[in-house]
């Protein structure tokens, strides 16, 4: 077994693989950026090294130094996690060449698919069915829009190279190939250095089924069946289930089956997965499932399988790279009920997705289900890397159960002030679509708005959290009359609560409350906040949604404006966002400067009435 692992990764991953290398005695050394120099992994590891600046270009994607730090701190073998050099071959010669273990594939099994073409072409040879399209080398665009009639529309043009749902079109009419065609080669260029694009036939109820193989140096390949990936947005993963709804077990049979085959193709070895695109209009059939790639890593999703499996993965690619054969034969492996995992993001659906950055002053996912993090309260969400902060994994003996126990986790989830999904994740797992196991990966662009969470919460959590504050800031007085309704600043906006709905206390953060519910935390203060005046962000004060840099102030203190009149522009996350004047009157306190720097939450400027 190895001795010593070097983690060439950071976040959820590299704490993951940590806690099972631990299990296992292997010293852990960790790397990290600038941006990470406080965070969970680097607490985890037995070590933790510096490796460069915030960026990951200039960190986490330099091989040259990551190979460097393995050999200074005598680290026998690196773990990719996914992400970064996962699937990056030459790295991974790199790797081999220093005299170290590799805990992945061979470098010529990630070549061999990491095109979709020549994927798609070994497996025809291999007699893997994939989708009906066109792969050839004849780029031309005359060519290229001959196949697309041939194939029938709607079609998708992808890139070759392409991954992550970049270089990627939908193309419904002949009309339209041409400027689809110029727009994903664009993309593609830009994104991957590659123009080239492939055709294939777009599927009208599709389905995302992925199949877990794993492969020895001895030779064997085995499943570990099958999971569901469809809830997607904008082609990236927003839950993940195993086993697949509807999935009997002839197909079943049929698709893994040909996962093995796949990989067989390749001489695969470690962990990998073979996703297939499902025609299920008619619902799951073994004759409509056909493969779309090979990711040749572990999956963010691969706690699902490790739960209905009770097998540990990672514990799996450590053995299998130190030469051990694979822990259980083909027969061994068998479903134990349902596992549905949701991916946390620190983002604001209501505001697009955007990314939310900033400190978590507030994080608390509780206990109930599993939790995978690479953050703790009081860590940073920086705008260096993705987004997600934690999987939550909910594991029992039917589809339904695992379903009620990951909302209820997700209901009850608390982040502050950094947004999340989990609100949205809530909406998704309480949609009537996904309860009855119909999900296609059209779902979400389909719903819309009927995913968003509610705006505000309840009246009685409203009442709850009112209670709570009024009791501690001296609202409710011995000898006087009950209040029964009292006025709050929730996020900076007025709300009236009537606090006669009161059943219960809520936790007192500093001068606020934190009022939770369905995924969504608002922060609730008292109505006259100190260094606001004459009262709180509703009576003029103008507050930055969001962290983000002054681009114009267009008012001076002590000017007269009317409702509506600008007053200055904010960028945030790449967007421009323009902050008016809510009513009429004059300008105070103004504190945005041109070209400044501005936290969530900060008064730029108050108006008072005239």
């Amino acid at each position: 077994m190895i001795q010593s692992l070097l983690i060439a990764n950071r976040g959820e991953i590299a704490c993951r693989i940590i806690r099972t290398a631990r299990g296992l005695s292997i010293r852990t050394v960790a790397v990290y950026s600038d941006a990470d120099a406080s965070a969970l992994h680097v607490r985890l590891a037995d070590q933790a090294v510096p490796i460069g600046p915030s960026p990951a270009r200039e960190s986490y994607l330099v091989g040259e130094r990551i190979i460097a730090i393995a050999r200074e701190t005598g680290a026998e073998a690196i773990h990719p996690g996914y992400g970064f050099l996962s699937e990056n071959a030459d790295f991974a010669e790199a790797v081999i060449a220093a005299g170290l273990v590799w805990v992945g594939p061979a470098p010529a099994s990630i070549r061999a698919m990491g095109l979709k073409d020549a994927a798609k072409a070994r497996m025809i040879a291999a007699g893997v069915p994939v989708t009906p399209g066109y792969l050839g080398d004849d780029q031309s665009p005359e060519r290229l829009q001959r196949e697309a009639d041939a194939i029938g529309y709607p079609v998708l043009i992808k890139a070759v190279a392409g991954g992550g749902g970049k270089g990627m079109r939908r193309v419904e009419r002949a009309e339209d190939f041409a400027d689809a065609l110029g727009s994903c080669r664009r993309e593609a260029a830009s994104s991957f250095g590659d123009d080239r694009v492939l055709i294939e036939k777009y599927i009208l109820s599709p389905r995302h089924i992925e199949v877990q193989v794993f492969g020895d140096t001895h030779g064997q390949v085995v499943h570990l069946f099958e999971r569901d990936c469809s809830l997607q947005r904008r082609h990236q993963k927003v839950i993940e289930e195993a086993p697949a709804p509807g999935m009997d077990e002839g197909t079943r049979a049929a698709v893994c089956a040909a996962a093995v085959k796949a990989a067989q193709a390749v001489d695969y070895v470690g962990a990998g997965t073979i996703e297939f695109i499902a025609d299920a209009s008619e619902g799951l059939r073994a004759d409509r499932i056909w493969f779309m790639e090979m990711n040749t890593r572990l999956q963010v999703e691969h706690p699902v399988t490790e739960a209905i499996t009770g097998q540990d993965l990672v514990e799996w690619q450590l053995r299998v790279a130190s030469g051990e054969p694979l822990p259980l034969r083909q027969d061994q492996l068998v479903i134990d009920g349902w596992a549905i995992e949701a991916r946390l993001y620190a983002e604001d659906p209501t505001k697009g997705f955007l990314p939310s950055i900033g400190r978590l002053e507030a994080f608390d996912l509780g206990t109930s289900v599993r939790i995978d993090t690479g953050v703790l309260q009081g860590g940073e969400v920086t705008p260096f890397y993705d987004p997600m902060i934690a999987k939550l994994i909910a594991h029992g003996d039917t589809r339904e159960n695992a379903r009620e126990q990951l909302a209820d986790a997700l209901d009850e989830a608390i982040v502050w002030p950094v947004r999340t999904n989990a609100g949205f994740l809530v909406e998704a797992l309480d949609h009537p679509a996904f309860v009855a196991g119909e999900v296609d990966t059209g779902l979400i662009a389909r719903e819309g708005d009927a995913l968003m969470p509610p705006a505000l919460p309840s009246d009685e959590a409203l009442a709850d959290a009112g209670a709570a504050l009024a009791g501690s800031t001296g609202g409710f007085r011995l000898n006087a009359a009950p209040r029964t309704a009292a006025r709050f600043l929730l996020d900076g906006q007025p709300v009236e609560v009537d606090l006669s709905e009161a059943d219960s206390d809520v936790e007192q953060v500093e001068d606020a409350v934190l009022v939770a519910e369905g995924g969504q935390v608002w922060r609730m203060t008292p109505w006259r906040v100190d260094g606001m005046g004459g009262g709180g962000a509703a009576d003029g004060a103008i507050l930055s949604p969001m962290p983000g840099r002054v681009l114009s102030v267009e008012v001076a203190e002590g000017q007269a404006v009317t409702k509506g009149d600008r007053l200055l522009v904010l960028e945030a996350m790449k967007m421009e966002h323009v902050m008016t004047a809510p009513f009429d009157g004059n300008v105070a306190d103004l504190a945005a400067v041109a070209g400044g720097q501005v936290v969530e939450g900060k008064v730029l400027v108050r108006i008072e009435q005239g």
